[in-house]
């Protein structure tokens, strides 16, 4: 039985432009962070750089 290494893709990139969606609030992501235990990203902005949001909780800034 052989284990095959799955390549995790962030949805946004460090400089993306997004909206946090429960203000409407356009920031700017600094940094992002794959939580292991929670299989998903986290990502802090620029704008609030004490606070980290899931994917689930931005949006693509179109």
């Amino acid at each position: 039985m052989t284990s095959e290494l799955i390549k995790l893709k962030s949805k946004f990139q460090v400089n993306d432009k997004v909206i946090i969606k429960t203000s409407g609030e356009t920031v700017t992501i600094t940094k992002s962070s794959y939580i292991t235990n929670m299989k998903r990203y986290s990502y802090t902005v620029k704008e609030y750089p004490s606070t980290f949001y899931f994917e689930d909780e931005i949006k693509p800034s179109n």
